[in-house]
């Protein structure tokens, strides 16, 4: 079964809104079988929805569109759909009804422009909208079916796992999908792709690389009879290919997995951060409960709270500056020591735009301190992405996942990662 997609909206065509969607609507179709043969965006003009829907149908056998379903007058999805089809738009008497039942419990007025959400094309039948007021629509149009979802995400997604995908399904006589997303850290896109080409070139087997800064997911699809048969051969095939690089499955997140490290250890992390601005904090205290397995962390973005605050030496910066092993490793001991954790993680370096002291952007220093007087240093090899405003976020980003990583192999037992090159390894203070 072949289908389009089309997202509507001047936020979407202008750039002020990244499209989520349609990336979401693209996966979410590609996992159960489904034919993605093109993806467009449209503005808020009626003419050119109806155009577009027509071309989509002209090649596929179903479009699914998203946004357009509001009650303001530039959401004109279910307009066009009517033109498409030929037939009026008429009020819904029970949509009408629910629209004004959800504003008396609310306790809100409702809006004479609300009412809009009660119109759809006469003839359209009604998917369920268990997320939200407005229903999305099913339209049968000159050379297939349309599909109208709201394009708030939550609700466009419920109502595509729960109406749409099985209607599909129903509909094209889909092949039995089964699927499962690794996670990796510390490892290019493009190793993991060269290690994986064995797994590629299984029989009923596909893999997407889906990646991230310092991080690549693999989404495994396997189809046909004994699709969960397939995807389990080619989930340990993966696994033994890349090894310890791939740490968590799914929706398992690197914080989520050093969380859970610590704390089948009895232990916590306590954080010194530079570069990256309170970001690893973040990141540690996302997870509710983290406050079991992280004790908290210091900013020390001036040179000079590096010395107060973590007890740097004054003569270490003096020679070396900030951006330097060793200052790396004194603030993971200084900030372990002063927060009272079994381990501290400490991060400094240059995230650009422009380089500092003589160091390159991306010049990164992560340091480790733990129990027994352990102590690593490692600097991860950070590929510098152009040399626009954006390497800033990019490093950043890639610095948080390289510490992180970092405190998972160490908590495994583990070397110090593919993407790092020892510093100062396994030294004592």
């Amino acid at each position: 079964m072949r289908v389009e997609l089309l997202t509507v909206g001047d936020e979407l065509l202008l750039g002020d809104t990244v499209n989520g969607n349609a990336a979401w609507l693209g996966r979410r179709l590609a996992d159960h079988g489904v034919e993605v043969t093109r993806s467009v965006v449209v503005g808020d003009e009626t003419d050119v929805i109806v155009e577009a829907v027509a071309a989509a149908l002209e090649r596929a056998d179903a479009v699914i569109t998203t946004g357009g379903l509001g009650p303001t007058y530039d959401d004109l999805t279910r307009d066009a759909l009517a033109k498409a089809a030929g037939v009026a738009l008429v009020r819904d008497p029970a949509l009408e009804r629910r629209l004004r039942d959800r504003s008396a419990a609310s306790g809100r007025e409702l809006q004479p422009m609300a009412m809009r959400m009660a119109e759809v094309p006469e003839g359209a039948g009604l998917l369920h909208n268990s997320a939200g007021t407005a229903p999305g629509l099913r339209v049968e149009l000159p050379g297939g079916v349309a599909y109208a979802l709201p394009g708030v995400p939550f609700e466009m997604r419920t109502i595509m796992d729960e109406v749409v995908l099985p209607e599909l399904a129903e509909i094209a006589g889909l092949p039995a999908v089964a699927r499962r997303t690794l996670r990796t850290a510390g490892v290019w896109e493009s190793v993991v792709a060269t290690r994986l080409a064995e797994v590629e070139a299984m029989d009923g087997v596909r893999l997407a690389y889906l990646p991230d800064p310092a991080e690549v997911k693999i989404r495994i699809t396997a189809a046909g009879p004994d699709a969960p048969g397939r995807l389990a051969v080619a989930e340990t095939r993966v696994r033994e290919l890349l090894g310890p690089v791939v740490y968590g499955v799914e929706d398992e997140t690197l914080d989520r997995v050093v969380h859970r490290l610590l704390a089948e250890r009895g232990a916590t992390v306590a954080v010194a951060e530079s570069l990256t601005g309170g970001l690893i904090g973040a990141e540690l205290t996302a997870m509710p409960g983290s406050s079991a397995t992280y004790a908290g962390g210091v900013v020390t973005y001036a040179t000079e709270l590096k010395s107060r605050l973590l007890g740097v030496p004054h003569d270490l910066l003096g020679e070396h500056g900030a951006v330097h092993p060793d200052v790396a490793a004194a603030m993971a001991a200084g900030v372990r020591d002063r927060l009272g954790a079994a381990y501290g993680l400490a991060v400094t370096g240059v995230a650009g735009p422009e380089s500092q002291d003589g160091h390159p952007v991306g010049t990164v220093y992560i340091g480790l301190a733990g129990p027994g007087n352990m102590h690593t240093v490692v600097s991860p090899r950070l590929p510098v992405p152009g040399n626009g405003p954006e390497i800033r976020a990019v490093i950043r980003r890639m610095t948080v996942v390289h510490a992180l990583e970092l405190l998972r192999r160490t908590l495994l037992g583990l070397d110090g990662g593919e993407g790092s090159e020892d510093a100062r390894a396994d030294r004592e203070e």
